[in-house]
């Protein structure tokens, strides 16, 4: 289970939502284990049956005033029966100052509060973007991603069955690299976006050349930081003994991230250009999303053709 520290949460977007430490630091070593939020009125309220806690909680304009009005006895009462549970942080915004029971109690208990300078609404529409960001379900696996005529397309096999010199073709007839050999792949809504692990550049390597730097070779129009991942395309060594799919009328998928992804075996033989099949490939999926399916298509002219023959030798015999 992926966790975001209070402390890298602070360093990380303190200039991006405006934030300050109010609580003592060491309360910034809890850690943050839902990628949501809670606005904590209920709980303020003394209502504590369905409390999610473990969430971030934003202390609002509303909830700062309905604490002032409140005696400092029950004030005091209400805060510490809801700091029972395990908070990891709570985010005061609009730059409020909170009552100093909350604070006090806070750096007894070990629960940070983190001030900022953004209005609600804002806070906690940034906040839940980098939330579903930071928590968005993720794989990393070896492969190549390439953007063909605007679909992204993961280029998949065994080591050495030519991923990288495919890519590097299609990079020659105008098309765009994301990453070479490792593609770290997120779901975002129902979305696969694929991008590189790292921050190093977009560098490739091919066996006999060695590495090479495909923003500098080919410019920046050539490369993308990331892509939506529309189908995916697997190169297998050619075998003899394997019927491979000839018309099309089965579409294949494979479960990633519990998406269905579109995916092509595409069997590899020495003189077979693959860059262009895969230019058909992403060619191909733009027709099936304008609902238009060739192997259907094919398929239904010729039975149109027997159909046609056929009741031509019935007339003919008669």
């Amino acid at each position: 289970m992926k966790i975001l520290h209070v402390k890298d949460f602070f360093e990380s977007m303190n200039k991006d939502f405006a934030l300050s430490v109010i609580t003592d630091p060491k309360t910034l070593n809890n850690s943050i284990q839902e990628g949501y939020i809670h606005r904590p009125g209920l709980a303020l309220a003394g209502y504590l049956e369905h409390y999610t806690y473990k969430r971030i909680q934003v202390l609002g304009e509303t909830e700062i005033t309905y604490m002032q009005t409140l005696s400092p006895e029950l004030l005091y009462d209400r805060i510490r029966e809801m700091f029972e549970f395990s908070i990891p942080l709570f985010i005061v915004t609009k730059g409020l100052s909170v009552p100093q029971q909350m604070e006090y109690l806070a750096n007894e208990m070990n629960i940070a509060i983190i001030s900022s300078r953004l209005s609600t609404d804002h806070l906690i529409s940034g906040l839940t973007r980098y939330l579903r960001d930071y928590f968005a379900p993720q794989k990393s696996l070896h492969g190549t991603l390439v953007e063909v005529f605007g679909i992204g397309i993961l280029i998949t096999g065994k080591s050495g069955i030519g991923k990288s010199e495919c890519a590097l073709d299609l990079l020659e007839r105008g098309h765009r690299m994301v990453t070479d050999d490792i593609v770290r792949v997120t779901l975002t809504g129902d979305k696969l976006i694929g991008s590189s692990v790292n921050d190093i550049g977009y560098f490739m390597e091919i066996r006999g050349v060695g590495v090479i730097d495909v923003e500098r070779m080919y410019g920046i129009h050539a490369v993308r930081q990331k892509t939506v991942i529309d189908t995916q395309v697997e190169l297998l060594l050619w075998q003899d003994n394997i019927d491979y799919e000839r018309i099309g009328l089965t579409n294949n998928y494979v479960d990633m991230l519990g998406v269905n992804l579109p995916i092509v075996y595409l069997p590899v033989s020495p003189g077979k250009n693959i860059s262009v099949i895969v230019e058909v490939v992403a060619l191909n999926h733009i027709l099936k999303n304008y609902g238009y399916e060739a192997a259907e298509v094919y398929q239904r002219k010729l039975q149109d053709i027997i159909q046609k023959k056929t009741r031509e030798n019935s007339i003919s015999k008669l």
